[in-house]
């Protein structure tokens, strides 16, 4: 009788209280809990590992790295390397801003230079895949678009008759910004020339360069 009591009190228990979560099984779901607990512990460490590594990217050569350029007359050409990448396709996008040289030209063929053109800003941008990407490093090489030339209106010209040609610039920055995956920027490398570029490459020594 003793030993039916024990087990009546036993099997009573397990009704309240669930089997041993010993066995894995328990009540109210909290299987499916720790399931998820274990998920998120696996996965929350790559996440911030992706992270870490989209936070460190940046030029390659060490402190003081800066892309070498080179005036090609109405484009810059930016070439560097990159490394701490993710996997993902990159965007990289070159900007430049540049003293303008116009002349203006009338009905006649007369020429004159243009009077004092506005400073512009010219773009170029190239697409990355992923599977150009090497342990995290990528070389690029990209140029900025010429501008609109002869310029409409003539607006450095004594009147809109004559014709604005742009014949040259003189870069005095350059930004280049780089995405991964398109639109997340991922690093931007200001830098600045010391005086304006004129045909050629440019200095090292011209070129001082910061990434944010």
């Amino acid at each position: 009788m003793r030993a039916r009591s024990d087990w009546k009190v036993r099997s009573r228990m397990f009704e309240l209280t669930g089997p041993s979560p010993l066995t894995g099984v328990t009540k109210g779901g909290c299987l499916m809990q720790r399931v998820r607990l274990v998920s998120l512990a696996v996965v929350l460490p790559l996440l911030m590992a992706f992270q870490a590594a989209a936070g460190s990217v940046h030029l390659k050569g060490g402190a003081g790295a800066a892309p070498s350029f080179r005036d090609l007359g109405l484009q810059l050409r930016g070439t560097g390397s990159l490394a701490g990448l993710g996997n993902g396709d990159v965007v990289i996008t070159l900007a430049a801003q540049a003293n303008v040289t116009s002349t203006c030209t009338n009905q006649g063929g007369n020429e004159s230079p243009g009077q004092n053109p506005a400073p512009i800003t010219v773009t170029g941008s190239q697409a990355f895949p992923a599977s150009a990407i090497k342990n995290g490093n990528l070389a690029f090489s990209l140029t900025t678009n010429a501008p609109q030339t002869p310029i409409p209106g003539a607006p450095d010209c004594p009147n809109a008759n004559w014709t604005e040609e742009i014949t040259d610039l003189a870069f005095t920055s350059a930004t280049i910004t780089v995405q991964q995956p398109s639109p997340n920027v991922v690093l931007t490398v200001v830098c600045t020339f010391a005086v304006p570029t004129a045909n050629g490459g440019v200095p090292r020594g011209d070129v001082v360069c910061s990434e944010q």
